[in-house]
Parts: C-alpha cells; sequence; structure tokens
C-alpha cells in the first residue's frame, strides 16, 4: 500500500480523523485491504487535496450528506468528530443536521443528532 497518493491520503486522513482513520483501515486490512487502500486514495488523497475548499466547508458537506443519507451512522461518527478536530463548532454542526430535517426528513436529523450527542458527550462538549 505504500505509494504517494496513500500516503498522501493517509496524511489527510489522520489530520481529520486522527486515530479513528487509521482505525478503519486497520479492520479492513484481513478482509479487504484493496478497499482500505481506495478509501485512503481516492477520498483523501485525491478530493480532499483539491484546493477548492476548506477542510471545514469539507467535512460540513460530509456531515450533511451522511445526516442525508441516513443510514451511514458509524462514518457520520468519524466525520463529526473530523469536522470537530477541523475547527467546526457543536452548533455548527448541529445547524447542518437542522437543515438537513428540510431535504432528508425528520427520521435521518434524528438519527444524526443522536451521533451528534454521542460525540458531543464523548468528548465532554456536553453532559447528559
Amino acid at each position: 500500500m505504500n505509494n504517494e497518493r496513500f500516503e498522501t491520503g493517509l496524511k489527510k486522513l489522520q489530520e481529520i480523523d486522527g486515530e479513528a482513520g487509521q482505525r478503519v483501515i486497520e479492520s479492513l486490512a484481513t478482509i479487504a485491504p484493496d478497499l482500505a487502500k481506495y478509501t485512503i486514495e481516492f477520498p483523501f488523497g485525491d478530493i480532499y487535496q483539491r484546493p477548492g475548499l476548506d477542510l471545514k466547508s469539507r467535512e460540513i458537506a460530509t456531515v450533511a450528506a451522511l445526516t442525508a443519507l441516513g443510514y451511514c451512522l458509524p462514518q457520520l461518527n468519524v466525520h463529526i468528530n473530523g469536522a470537530l478536530n477541523v475547527g467546526c463548532k457543536p452548533e455548527e454542526i448541529v445547524e447542518v443536521i437542522m437543515q438537513m430535517t428540510i431535504y432528508a426528513g425528520f427520521p435521518s436529523a434524528l438519527n444524526a443528532m443522536f451521533v451528534a450527542k454521542e460525540v458531543f458527550m464523548e468528548r465532554n462538549i456536553i453532559t447528559g
């Protein structure tokens, strides 16, 4: 897996997600190492390297998309943490999820808000 695109992507993933991204890669190593490689190379080695958006904007867009999909709760957890890591405020994340009630519906937004609550509690941003 050692190539420049992979290494560049891995550095960007670590910048955004810290150890969470590495855990995903390690969990795929024994069953689908190519999927782990592609998960690093394309999104983080290519797309996240583009100059058109800063990391904060990219993570806001990602939180919105994962909220709208409604069935990607583990990935949403990682990207809410990533959004916080790159400078998003908890209030901004809540507002992005609230905005998705219009386009994705209440069930998706509710599921996402519970994930956000879990992340905020783990990070001691809020309590119970």
